[in-house]
């Protein structure tokens, strides 16, 4: 494996991982390129925009209903829809958008027959219980972690409570809405911990761990991939396009990494495992541990493979490659989970937020990978997403001593079904080659046909007068001689 060869599209400045606003903090590509603090303050000017404009359109249709009612003194009633109506129906919707905590932790008007609906809707028994036993025990976990809080313990538990009480109560809300009301509480909270209670940096940011963690665990089965998004149809389309790739080999993709060593094969197969297993935790902290484990375990491998520290130019293109080897399931609701209900702190700064980052712009490489960021012709990638063929396999000769008999027994059997592939497309094109032969052999011959009887047409004549029988009745039989009789000879 050369591992010096040129890099073929996969290098990515580590100044486009940065938020595009210049603010230091690591982007994302769910928010445009922004960071969590820069997106929501472009988010809120862009509403607050679209409210202004919303608002002037309201005044110019009143003054034009205005001046129509004006003009037609004898229609009374005529207006549907008074200024003042129209103005309280923009300052709901204007409070109905602009969501805060206050207006969050505000009453619920829904009726019981609304909550019957909802537990009608309820997952199976088995279910329930599952989920029954990890939340008491996150509850019981929350609550002695807070009694080292004492005062201010009781207080996050109370707004946690709350918190969550109005969530279940306002599931009709979008999961934007839903993001920014958990988005805006977790804000709140850290403001509170620093400014009312004068907590140290790292007690609030181990509080605030815990408080996504006692969150996030009741509210994962109603804002997790919800029927709402597009995020099912996002998780399916990923993974069509990643068993479309299963071709690209690593040296393809330039990976620093060499899987006949033993301990750099023991890497990868646990950085497969921890990419994999990030769909089984329902905490966002814990996907992105998944992620930083597995991150961690693609250096080490970089690192015995080379010999010396991996570099962000080698990590890439390895984080690429593993994704297309593992295939993780749900994979872009998992990112968009993370980046909806993480305590954005964790996103903006720190390794977290780094390997994250870097998980985005994998799954945005895969996504529009084509033949020139594999080096290869228009023609072969095409060939090779088809299936029509694949790159040949490791030859024996190059094989390692110490590699597994089992590993050279596949390499072996991918050999063959790969010769047997090519045999097969071979006889499939003869085949298809003697079919156009005869198929041209029989409209030729059809042709001449064809030609010749336009040639020599076919001329039927009348029927001729029949000729008389030796035996039939002739008027001149008495001038024939008599038969001959048989006479016997006496020897």
């Amino acid at each position: 494996m050369n591992l010096k060869s040129e890099r073929r599209g996969i290098h990515v400045d580590q100044s486009e991982l940065l938020c595009k606003k210049g603010c230091g903090y690591y982007g994302n590509p769910a928010w445009q390129g922004f960071c969590s603090k820069c997106w929501r303050e472009e988010y809120h000017k862009a509403r607050q925009k679209q409210i202004q404009e919303d608002w002037e359109l309201a005044e110019r249709l009143q003054r034009e209903e205005e001046e129509a009612y004006a003009s037609s003194q004898s229609t009374q009633g005529a207006q549907s829809l008074t200024f003042s109506k129209f103005e309280e129906k923009k300052t709901n919707e204007k409070t109905r958008k602009v969501t805060t905590v206050k207006k969050f932790f505000t009453a619920s008007s829904r009726t019981g027959a609304k909550k019957e609906i909802q537990e009608a809707k309820a997952p199976s028994p088995s279910i329930n219980r599952q989920v029954s036993i990890e939340t008491d025990r996150v509850s019981k976990e929350f609550i002695e972690f807070l009694k080292t809080y004492h005062k201010p313990g009781q207080d996050i538990y109370k707004q946690c409570k709350l918190f969550l009480d109005t969530m279940n109560h306002k599931k009709d809300l979008s999961i934007e809405e839903q993001s920014e009301c958990a988005q805006d509480f977790y804000q709140n909270v850290a403001e509170k911990l620093q400014t009312r209670w004068k907590v140290s940096p790292e007690k609030v940011e181990k509080a605030m761990d815990q408080i996504e963690k006692f969150i996030m665990t009741r509210q994962y089965k109603y804002v997790f991939c919800p029927e709402t998004t597009d995020d099912e149809k996002k998780d399916l389309a990923v993974q069509k396009r990643i068993r479309a790739l299963h071709w690209v080999t690593p040296q393809m993709l330039c990976v620093p990494v060499n899987e006949e060593i033993p301990e750099v094969s023991d890497m990868v197969v646990k950085a497969i495992t921890d990419i994999i297993e990030m769909d089984s935790k329902r905490v966002p902290r814990d996907k992105l541990a998944c992620i930083t484990k597995c991150s961690k375990h693609i250096f080490n491998a970089i690192k015995i493979t080379k010999n010396e520290p991996a570099s962000a130019d080698d990590f890439l293109p390895t984080l690429i490659y593993i994704v297309l080897k593992g295939n993780p399931p749900r994979l872009q609701s998992n990112i968009q989970y993370i980046t909806r209900f993480c305590n954005p702190s964790r996103l903006m700064t720190g390794e977290d937020g780094y390997y994250f980052t870097n998980l985005c712009c994998a799954v945005a490489f895969i996504e529009k990978l084509d033949a020139q960021s594999l080096n290869l012709s228009q023609e072969d990638f095409d060939r090779y997403m088809s299936g029509q063929t694949s790159p040949k396999k490791q030859e024996s000769d190059s094989w390692s001593p110490d590699m597994c008999v089992g590993v050279k027994q596949m390499y072996k059997n991918l050999d063959l079904l790969y010769q047997l592939n090519e045999r097969q497309e071979r006889i499939v094109s003869e085949a298809k080659k003697l079919e156009k032969d005869l198929i041209d052999w029989t409209d030729g011959i059809t042709k001449e046909v064809q030609d010749i009887v336009e040639k020599y047409p076919l001329e039927i004549k009348p029927k001729n007068q029949a000729l008389a029988a030796i035996d039939s009745e002739n008027v001149e039989n008495d001038k024939l001689p008599p038969p001959l009789q048989p006479q016997v000879y006496a020897g």
